[in-house]
Parts: C-alpha cells; sequence; structure tokens
C-alpha cells in the first residue's frame, strides 16, 4: 500500500472516530436514563428502531453518491464540512475560554431523569411510549451527525468504508464502556474531543472545497496535516485571547 494514502486515510478515520464519540457518549447518556428509569425493552425499542432508520437512510444516500460527479461532491462535502467543523471549533473555543459552560453529561442524565419521572409510568405489560420515543430521538438525532460527518469525512476521496469503520469503532468502545461503569460517561473529556473534531474538520473542509475548486494543493494530500496545524494554531491562539478579559475581571 501507498504510505502517502494514509495522509488521508488515517485523519478521516480519527476525525469519524472521534466526532462519533462525542455524538455516541450523548445519546447513550440519553438511552442509559431511559433504561434505568423506564425499563430497558422500552431503551432498546427506541434504539434499534433509530438505528434501522439510520440504516435505511446509509442505504438510499449511499448509492446517490455514485451519481454525482466528484469534483462536485468534494465542493458540496466540503464547504458543509468546513460550516460543520468551524460551528464545533467555535463552541469548544468558547468553552476553553469560560465564556460558555462546558457540556455535562451527569447534568443530562438529570435532566433527562427527572422528565421521564414526571411523564408518568407505563401500565405494565406494555410498551412505554413515551420513554421509546425518548430514546429513539436521541439515538436518531445523534447518529444523523454521525450518518453526516462519515459521509462529509469519507465520500470526497472515496473513505467512506474507513469512516465508517472509525465511527462503527467509536460506537463499539462507547458500548462496551458503557456496560461495564453503567453510568453516564462524565468523564469523557467532550470539549477537548470537540475541539480536535472541529479543527480535523475544518481541514477536510477545506481540502475538499480546494479539490472541488481545482486547487493544486502544495504536497497535495500533505497539505491536509498543514491545514489542520492552521486551525489549531488559530484555535489556541483565540482561546488565549479570549481568556485575558476573563481573568483580568476575576482580579
Amino acid at each position: 500500500m501507498d504510505p502517502s494514502i494514509w495522509n488521508v486515510t488515517a485523519p478521516a478515520v480519527g476525525s469519524a472516530f472521534f466526532a462519533s464519540l462525542v455524538e455516541v457518549v450523548e445519546a447513550f447518556t440519553i438511552v442509559l436514563a431511559v433504561g434505568t428509569l423506564r425499563g430497558w425493552r422500552a431503551a432498546a425499542t427506541g434504539t434499534v428502531t433509530a438505528l434501522g432508520v439510520l440504516a435505511a437512510l446509509i442505504a438510499l444516500l449511499g448509492p446517490l453518491l455514485g451519481e454525482i460527479p466528484l469534483q462536485i461532491l468534494q465542493l458540496v462535502i466540503g464547504i458543509l464540512l468546513l460550516l460543520f467543523g468551524m460551528g464545533w471549533l467555535r463552541k469548544a473555543i468558547l468553552r476553553a475560554a469560560g465564556i460558555l459552560p462546558l457540556h455535562d453529561e451527569e447534568a443530562i442524565f438529570s435532566t433527562e431523569s427527572a422528565q421521564l419521572r414526571g411523564s408518568g409510568v407505563s401500565g405494565q405489560g406494555t410498551l412505554d411510549w413515551m420513554a421509546t420515543m425518548t430514546a429513539f430521538k436521541a439515538v436518531l438525532l445523534e447518529g444523523l451527525e454521525v450518518v453526516f460527518i462519515v459521509i462529509a469525512v469519507g465520500a470526497g476521496g472515496g473513505l467512506l468504508w474507513p469512516a465508517s469503520l472509525g465511527a462503527l469503532a467509536a460506537c463499539l468502545v462507547i458500548l462496551a464502556v458503557g456496560i461495564v461503569i453503567h453510568k453516564p460517561l462524565a468523564r469523557v473529556p467532550e470539549n477537548t474531543l470537540k475541539f480536535a473534531v472541529g479543527v480535523m474538520l475544518s481541514a477536510f473542509g477545506t481540502f475538499w472545497t480546494g479539490e472541488g475548486l481545482g486547487i493544486p494543493w502544495p504536497g497535495q494530500d500533505l497539505a491536509l496535516p498543514v491545514f489542520a496545524g492552521l486551525f489549531l494554531g488559530v484555535a489556541l491562539v483565540t482561546v488565549s485571547v479570549l481568556r485575558r478579559p476573563l481573568a483580568e475581571l476575576a482580579r
């Protein structure tokens, strides 16, 4: 295998893995609340149904991607990926600077638990539709983001399978850890992950947008880690600049 292939394949797998990790943690927290308070039947039914919908969506979109000219696909996906990545990076920067509160999985678990307790309990032997829909909505919404990330990262360069494997690995990791500890994954450094993923998605977005516009990047695939380094450097400087006024106010 050409070693240069890893210049794009490895970042694609890593981006899909870490981005999916964040989304799966959020879905897992809500499904755990449903299963703990309202029963695992409702949690499993909602989760499996949502996964079925996602699988059907992937089966529908997969063949359609092959009908789109590569250059147009790279341009459209590059722009969307750049916007998506910059959105993640913006929130991660604001949280790292202390302007926005950090994402708290335990707080989400407590909020979902309170809502589930307040919605009543289904009769014995019947399916709890409120709890089922809660699990379904959580898995579907977070899963849609995973599907978008996998398609955006992989479709532009023929890397759908590597990106899909990265996302699948993230799901298996969270499932395994969740089964073992059976509690919200509050120790996962989510903002750090979002920071890193925002950098990588923004780098991919810039790279694919340029490819779609026909820009000959110096070094070709080697331009990708350079873009990632530039986004990371600017983001870290921005965090430092934003922290200074807050530090002065705290004195």
